[in-house]
């Protein structure tokens, strides 16, 4: 009797362990369940797509330069005998700057000169002489043709003796000044740097949607940092048929300085491509950071019911933090600004701030 008692107890013992352990499991198991519903869910950074008011106009940096910038060198060896201009110095074209020695030139026109007589001369009797039958055809050629070198060689002295005179090109200014009065020069030394700031250039970069609408004799409008109060106009005289290695062109555009010159060359100067258009108005941004990649992706999340969803938009300009959205998203929708790493459509989502 006493072991059936014995074995109903140890009967009893297992099936309430047994219970338990299931009971347990069960318990577990819920909260494996819990847990694994939970770590699914991914938490993310969001923000609404707001219309904002922005500053559309397009502006391009760059820095003005002289429209002429002439190097002067001499053209003759020799001693600098005067020297008429300093640094500073507004110059006419042709206007004497500076004059080389030039008696050794002096001699080289007279010999020049002497020979040319005494070819004449000898073209004169031979012509008499040929009639006569004094000298042969040949001989008569040879000396027509010492005759002509003569001639060249004065004309060449007399170009020379001009070189001496050094002469400005170009009206403008003399920015730089490389001899002093007795200087020795040699043909190609600098003399003078001359420029012209009468107009200038402005040469900045544009991005591709802008240069799609310009032409040679746009008019833009330019301004210079330092002149914040003045305004010029500036004409589009180059486009760069080919692009930079940051995908913009080179735009030159020509500028008549003012009365007061103003505007000097080296100046830092900006190109408003969008002076006479609405500058704020309201546009659908969102920010850079809610592309997923890259803004080209076009790619974003939206939060719907608490799940990722993902949507491709078109992207317009870009304004720094920011992108225009011109089609593909609603004011007030929230977008996915951090987390997309981690994130699939229709993937659960909490935001977190």
């Amino acid at each position: 009797m006493k072991k059936i008692v014995t074995a109903v107890i140890v009967i009893a013992l297992l099936g309430g362990a047994a219970y338990i352990i299931s009971k347990n499991k069960a318990k577990n198991q819920e909260e494996t369940a819990i847990v694994a519903e939970k770590s699914s869910v991914v938490s993310v950074q969001a923000e609404k797509a707001t219309i904002k008011n922005f500053d559309t106009s397009y502006k391009a940096n760059g820095n003005f330069i002289p429209n002429q910038d002439v190097t002067i060198s001499a053209e003759t060896p020799g001693r600098i005998v005067k020297l008429l201009v300093d640094e500073g110095a507004q110059v006419r074209k042709g206007q004497i700057l500076a004059l080389v020695n030039s008696d050794q030139i002096n001699v080289q026109i007279q010999n020049a000169e002497a020979a040319l007589a005494n070819a004449k001369s000898d073209a004169v009797r031979f012509e008499s002489a040929f009639k006569t039958g004094g000298v042969t055809q040949q001989q008569l050629e040879q000396v027509r043709l010492q005759l002509k070198n003569a001639e060249a060689n004065v004309k060449s002295a007399r170009i020379t003796a001009g070189d001496a005179h050094i002469k400005a090109p170009i009206d403008g200014i003399i920015n730089k000044k490389h001899v002093e009065l007795g200087s020795f020069v040699a043909p190609g030394a600098p003399l003078f740097e001359l420029v012209d700031v009468s107009k200038l250039k402005l040469r900045v970069n544009v991005d591709e949607g802008h240069v799609a609408n310009l032409k040679n004799g746009d008019i833009i409008i330019v301004g210079a940092s330092v002149l914040p109060n003045d305004t010029f106009e500036g004409k589009v005289v180059f486009i760069a048929p080919k692009a930079d290695a940051t995908l913009n062109y080179p735009v030159d555009l020509l500028i008549t300085n003012n009365h007061d010159s103003k505007l000097r060359a080296g100046m830092y100067g900006f190109a408003n491509f969008d002076a006479e258009a609405d500058q704020h108005k309201p546009i659908l941004m969102v920010p850079r950071n809610a592309f997923v990649g890259s803004v080209s992706s076009n790619l974003v999340y939206t939060i719907i019911d608490n799940k990722a969803v993902a949507k491709t938009v078109v992207s317009g300009r870009n304004f720094g933090d920011f992108v225009e959205i011109l089609e593909g998203l609603r004011e007030g929708e929230i977008v996915i600004t951090s987390g997309q790493i981690n994130l699939t459509n229709q993937a659960p989502v909490s935001i977190i701030k």
